[in-house]
């Protein structure tokens, strides 16, 4: 009884309370539907609705974005955007270089030296040019970061969010013409107005609302065509490559990343293939070929269109895969396309692979080129080595993923100038050991993957590579995966290594079952 009570006089409490607050309601007058919308009600004073902003410096550019993340912002991506910079300024100096254009980089030197022998008397000469002013015609034009290069590339940024890329490109990168920042977001296409006039780059940056293929569908005209396409989506940019191959330039450059690893990684053949045109295998070299998987499929878009892709630089990094490639026209050299890419087969059992070409190109009279198909298959139908089956994967890209000598340049500019960037040490760290990389040989094996196969301790990195290169093999590391041996070597010539190296550390093989890879490869001599 003493609840009940309690109970009711509450309630009767809170309903004098509601009548009041009504009451008080009433006399101000009824409320503008609109108003309590946008918060200018009576009370909106006390209660500001302002997105709370957080201000990250990049490089050179100053970005604003919501601090709830409505226009994503990863940090980890600086060592790609660092990259890239880095790559559109030394395909910039290669592209207006040939248009008697230098270009200007902060923190490089005006003019690079060359030292020589010189007699007294050549010596007088040199100073006297030097000392003579030479005509206002005959100086080289120089691009200036910051300012518009008539000449200069035309820059697209597919997906640009919140336009942090793209301002750096403005304010670091110089020898551009424009820069247009894309967005299908409204959210986004408000922040990067705001972003582009905080970093006062309005006369280079334009930003732009609106679906990134029909955007680039609009520029395939030649004259209309962008130099430099980037393409940086969250997951896959496969929807975006039939667009990008078409709406680059002649010798343009084309900048993608793909953030889908765990398809391209072999979690998902089916997905990869439906989404690259390549199937993708578990591999201790799964990274390398994701990298050539999206060559493959790149270079599959183009060759619709009499078009082929030239690998510049492919990096695998992180959780994400970026290529490089540059995009140029001709029906002769479409031909070749099929000559270079191949199948892998794989062995389930020891991890041995295999590269099947799907075309063949070989030399005919008067200098010309014969292509046709190619004979196959390289394996028996049960692997030599282990007696295990094996799998199928690919198409992917046989051919060189790098141009050592873009990269050699790239490098350099880094090197001698490494307060570009935060990220140089790493940029550096990751270009040097391309430069060693073997570039003829596919796909690579590791220590782990070798030694966990016949049950043994794993060697050290240095003792397999020297007796590689003792039985007169190439052998090189791989800067995708850090355990990695690229080697020309077959496979029975590593797994000949790996029974002499078990002989050092014995593998006790009654431990083993008779259907094993172990027990078959460690039952041949060496």
């Amino acid at each position: 009884t003493r609840v009940v009570a309690w109970l009711s006089l509450t309630l009767r409490s809170a309903r004098s309370f509601c009548r009041a607050r009504f009451a008080e309601g009433q006399s101000q007058g009824p409320l503008n539907p609109a108003a309590m919308e946008n918060c200018t009600g009576p009370r909106a004073e006390e209660r500001p609705r302002e997105v709370p902003e957080t201000t990250v410096t990049e490089g050179a550019a100053k970005i604003a974005f919501p601090s709830a993340n409505e226009v994503f912002y990863n940090p980890v991506q600086e060592f790609n955007r660092d990259l890239t910079c880095a790559v559109i300024t030394e395909f910039a100096r290669m592209q207006l270089g040939a248009k008697g254009i230098q270009i200007k980089v902060p923190g490089e030197k005006d003019v690079q030296k060359v030292v020589v022998a010189l007699s007294e008397q050549e010596e007088e000469k040199v100073e006297l040019k030097e000392s003579e002013n030479p005509a206002p015609g005959d100086q080289p034009r120089t691009a200036i970061v910051g300012e518009i290069c008539e000449e200069g590339l035309r820059v697209l940024e597919g997906l640009a969010a919140s336009g942090l890329r793209s301002i750096r490109f403005a304010r670091e990168v110089p020898g551009l013409q424009s820069v247009v920042a894309n967005d299908a977001s409204a959210r986004a296409m408000d922040l990067m107005r705001r972003n582009v006039q905080l970093n006062d780059v309005a006369h280079l940056v334009q930003p732009s609302q609106a679906d990134a293929r029909m955007l680039m569908y609009q520029h395939q005209r030649v004259s209309e065509r962008f130099d430099v396409i980037d393409l940086d989506p969250y997951g896959s940019p496969a929807p975006f490559l039939d667009a990008a191959v078409q709406a680059v330039s002649e010798g343009g450059l084309l900048c993608v990343t793909c953030t889908d690893m765990a398809v391209l990684a072999g979690n998902s053949g089916e997905t990869c293939y439906s989404k690259y045109g390549a199937m993708a295998l578990k591999s201790r070299a799964c990274h390398e070929m994701a990298l050539r998987i999206v060559l493959h499929s790149l270079d599959l878009r183009a060759n619709c269109y009499q078009r082929f892709v030239v690998p510049l630089l492919s990096i695998s990094a992180d959780f994400y895969v970026r290529v490089f490639v540059r995009v140029f026209t001709g029906q002769a050299k479409v031909k070749a396309s099929a000559s270079k890419q191949a199948l892998v087969f794989q062995c389930v059992g020891c991890g041995a692979f295999h590269l099947q070409r799907l075309g063949k190109a070989s030399g005919a009279p008067g200098g010309r080129v014969k292509f046709s198909a190619a004979c196959g298959p390289p394996v028996t139908p049960e692997c030599e080595h282990c007696g295990q089956r094996h799998q199928l994967g690919g198409p992917i890209w046989a051919e060189p993923i790098h141009d050592l000598d873009f990269v050699g340049r790239v490098l350099e500019a880094v090197s001698t100038n490494p307060s570009r960037f935060h990220t140089s040490e790493r940029i550096r760290g990751v270009l040097s050991v391309i430069t060693e990389e073997l570039p003829d040989v596919p796909l690579y094996y590791t220590l782990d993957q070798l030694s966990s196969t016949i049950h043994c301790n794993t060697p050290s990195l240095l003792q397999l590579r020297s007796a590689l290169l003792h039985a007169g093999f190439r052998v090189s590391l791989s800067h995708a995966c850090k355990n990695a041996v690229k080697t020309d070597a077959p496979a029975s010539a590593l797994w000949d290594i790996m029974r002499c190296w078990e002989k050092e550390c014995p593998v006790k093989r009654e431990r083993l079952s008779e259907t094993s890879p172990a027990f078959h490869i460690l039952s041949v001599e060496p």
